[in-house]
């Protein structure tokens, strides 16, 4: 299905609330839009989490009569964010809405996908078509639920059939998994109408608006750049024709300080995306954890497949590095026009956990886009772009902003 938008201007408004009754809570976010002044809605994204989730249906029938979105895309989270601030460990909804004039937004939903495999040009371009590539084509949004989607391979396919599709460009796939309740059945995903407690729920939108998206994966190397030379699948033998676990026992160390403690909540393993650069830096390291380390044979298991030739580096995340990283990754846009509007995806596993206050990722993001027209989730898994190809995330904080005018 397809939406054109009939505004005149972009706009962006956003609003919080945690009343303890779902549906006050949904008419109090909906008043706060309609206060701004926002008309013509073309998008609205609703995230909701806690104990409202069991009344999400009802929530978005009245997110679609009391404001009347072109569209309107929602997932249950175990936490939102919204205007600068971040709601855990309690029953909130956080809701975006947006004019975008000179855009239509395409919708579809993970059932409708057909399937394609890297190197199946004909069914790359058929995956391609379903998620209304087109040349005007600025972003894709993807929400799935955990149980009942092979998240990481089916974003790999998207994001190889939008390649394959637009070859000159880079369409990041951006959004998250729900992440509300461990148990499956137990999530909610929203798409207009549809009320799906499986499968994932997606939009694209098209046409006149520039889209920005950041991935803060919050990591620092922490060894020199080492090139697999053995591999089977996501198991690394040797690392520079040497045993990995020697390698990883030489990079442990050399650890002093700080990075010692930091060591114990995990090492990681960042993988180059581009072979053809002669110099990594940040961004150039597609992160993923260090599984486990087999004493015996001297391999190390990763949660990425790796193949002979590819580089790599470890990796340590802490704090500090995580809030430096988004930061730096947001000065850049403080140079540029002022967002109208931005949506965050962050894990489950920053917020107060990691940061040891509350509000950090929103506050960041928020301080970049005008008027604090912001929402987002905590996910358990995330989405972004990294080196062009869109990935699955872990522990990372994912952002996309819009701008008014097309870049």
């Amino acid at each position: 299905m397809e939406h054109l938008s009939s505004a005149t201007t972009h706009q962006a408004a956003s609003a919080i609330s945690q009343h303890v009754d779902p549906i006050m809570a949904a008419e109090a976010v909906c008043e706060e839009i309609a206060a701004t002044g926002l008309e013509d809605i073309d998008l609205a994204v609703m995230f909701v989490s806690g104990s409202h989730v069991k009344d999400m249906e009802e929530m978005a029938a009245l997110i679609r009569t009391q404001i009347n979105p072109g569209t309107l895309i929602g997932v249950s989270a175990i936490a939102v964010a919204g205007t600068h601030v971040e709601v855990e460990n309690q029953p909130a909804i956080s809701l975006f809405a947006a004019s975008l004039p000179g855009t239509s937004i395409h919708t579809f939903r993970y059932q409708d996908l057909p399937h394609a495999e890297e190197g199946d040009a004909v069914g790359l371009h058929r995956l391609a078509d379903a998620l209304g590539a087109r040349d005007d084509l600025r972003a894709v949004f993807f929400f799935a639920d955990p149980f009942s989607v092979p998240a990481a391979s089916v974003i790999d396919a998207m994001s190889h059939a939008l390649e394959t599709a637009l070859p000159d460009r880079d369409i990041p796939i951006i959004g998250g998994i729900a992440s509300v309740s461990p148990t499956p059945g137990s999530n909610v995903l929203i798409l207009n109408e549809d009320v799906m407690r499986v499968g994932a729920v997606g939009v694209s939108i098209r046409g006149d608006i520039t889209v920005d998206t950041l991935v803060s994966q919050g990591c620092k190397p922490v060894s020199q750049p080492w090139v697999v030379t053995a591999a089977q699948r996501n198991i690394i033998k040797t690392l520079g024709g040497r045993r990995a676990i020697d390698v990883l026992h030489e990079t442990v160390s050399s650890l002093e300080g700080e990075d010692r403690e930091i060591l114990k909540q995990g090492l990681f393993l960042g993988r180059v995306i581009n072979e053809y650069k002669d110099r990594f830096g940040r961004g150039d390291f597609l992160i993923r954890a260090v599984l486990g380390v087999d004493q015996r044979s001297g391999h190390l298991a990763v949660g990425d497949m790796v193949r002979v030739g590819q580089t790599i580096q470890f990796h340590l995340r802490d704090a500090q590095t995580a809030s430096e990283d988004l930061k730096l990754l947001l000065q850049a846009q403080k140079l540029r026009e002022p967002a109208i509007g931005g949506l965050l995806f962050t894990c489950n596993g920053r917020g107060v956990g990691l940061f040891g206050e509350p509000d950090h990722d929103a506050a960041v993001l928020d301080a970049v886009v005008a008027g604090g027209a912001t929402a987002g989730m905590f996910c358990a898994g995330e989405l972004g772009p990294v080196g062009g190809h869109s990935f699955l995330h872990g522990y990372t904080a994912s952002m996309i902003l819009f701008t008014d005018a097309l870049g």
